[in-house]
């Protein structure tokens, strides 16, 4: 039996619940997501989210999202992300999202690494829990959208060329097909296939190996951010990451002297490249970071999420260093699109960290990400519901599937071709 729908959205970060935002409220969205709605990673992101500041800001932006892109970005993209930050803010404002504010009520901005002037809107130190939980909320008012937890898409449905819709697992472990005139990814990147990584250990890459089964465009696969300040902890799991805004606030990285040894606001690969340095200079597992300088009110009133988290772990930041490590963070690059988010694979779309559209070259400027998965979620909303690639397809009356599948088995391989690529790459 094939079960039918408007849009397919797979993943419940910022970029598939946007995506279903902006869909006309006509169309029947299904949303699949591998395990809870609340387990994404776009909830994870403390730092926050970048604004253009104004026409004069344009210039200085732009620079510097490029400068910290080693200058691979495609300049058309970065252009199109930056202009369409204030339409982005105020539908956020609007859904609900409380943004930090001042005493007179006005937005507070904060500074990061590589950025050459405070432009980041925040809420305390859980901006990435603020912005996906209001979109949540607004996805489960709407009648049109229908979130599936706990599936997963195993495969796409092709036909004639055309993507006509997924092959998905639900939580009784039977494979059903599900068609749709358009799907959009927006499943994450390959955190879990990591050791160290601030990711969930469920985001594996499956869409860019399902990309990769089905000869679908792929681009810069191998251009992987780590974060620099990580929460050293033995052992293997998901890391808490310390924001890139502590640093922006003015925390010090520091040797096992106690001494700094870098430019704590470079870009993050300039300074995650500093971190081994020192740590294979001073024979160490970690360096130290320390908020101190911030002194405690900044601390508890903008940090307070990294607070208690440190003193679960029994560091009080307000009196002691903590010890970091850079760990894996982001995928910048992915499945290719265009500036419509749409994939080399008629009906398919891409957005997120799943896709690569360019913005980020090299490496990604601090708090670049929610930003730009909201303009390609909505830049494919528009395609969807305007454009002439987004058409319904004929039904399909049959999806000839197997009774049993060795799933563990399937997302093994999965997991094996991403890697096998990243290491093709990176011998080039």
């Amino acid at each position: 039996m094939v079960q039918h729908c408007d849009v397919i959205i797979v993943g419940t970060g910022v970029a598939g619940l946007y995506c279903a935002l902006n869909l006309p409220d006509d169309l029947h969205v299904r949303i699949l997501t591998k395990q809870k709605a609340e387990e994404a990673n776009s909830f994870l992101a403390q730092g926050g989210i970048c604004v253009l500041r104004g026409e004069d800001d344009f210039a200085d932006y732009y620079e510097d999202t490029m400068r910290a892109g080693h200058y691979e970005n495609d300049p058309k993209t970065v252009e199109l992300v930056l202009r369409s930050s204030n339409q982005v803010i105020r539908d956020l404002i609007r859904y609900g999202v409380r943004f930090d504010r001042d005493a007179d009520g006005e937005l507070e901005y904060t500074r990061e690494g590589a950025h050459s002037k405070p432009r980041i809107l925040y809420h305390q130190d859980i901006t990435g829990q603020e912005i996906t939980g209001t979109l949540l909320q607004r996805v489960r008012e709407r009648p049109n959208v229908q979130i599936q937890e706990n599936t997963t898409m195993v495969d796409l449905l092709v036909q004639e060329g055309r993507c006509c819709g997924v092959v998905a697992v639900g939580e009784d472990q039977r494979l059903f097909a599900l068609q749709a005139g358009a799907v959009v990814l927006a499943c994450g990147g390959i955190g879990g296939l990591y050791q160290n990584s601030t990711s969930y250990s469920h985001i594996t890459g499956d869409a860019l190996a399902i990309a990769l089964k089905h000869q679908i465009a792929l681009k810069d696969l191998n251009y992987i951010q780590m974060h620099p300040t990580t929460l050293y902890a033995k052992g293997k799991g998901r890391k808490f990451l310390i924001s890139e805004s502590v640093r922006g606030e003015g925390a010090l990285l520091l040797d096992k002297h106690g001494q700094r040894f870098t430019d704590e606001l470079q870009p993050r690969d300039v300074v995650s490249k500093a971190i081994w340095k020192q740590m294979q200079i001073d024979g160490t597992e970690h360096v130290w970071e320390d908020l101190r300088p911030l002194g405690e009110q900044v601390i508890l009133e903008h940090f307070p999420n990294i607070f208690q988290q440190c003193l679960r772990m029994g560091y009080d930041v307000r009196r002691e260093p903590i010890p970091v490590v850079p760990a894996e963070h982001y995928l910048m690059g992915g499945i290719a699109v265009d500036l419509a988010s749409r994939t080399s694979l008629e009906g398919l779309y891409a957005c997120g960290e799943t896709s690569c559209n360019g913005i980020h070259g090299r490496n990604r400027l601090a708090s670049n990400s929610l930003l730009e998965a909201m303009v390609f979620a909505n830049r494919a909303a528009d395609d969807i519901a305007f454009g002439c690639h987004g058409g319904r397809t004929a039904p399909v009356e049959e999806v000839p599937l197997p009774e049993t599948m060795d799933l563990e088995q399937l997302f093994q391989g999965y997991a094996d071709a991403v890697r096998k690529q990243i290491e093709r790459l990176n011998q080039q």
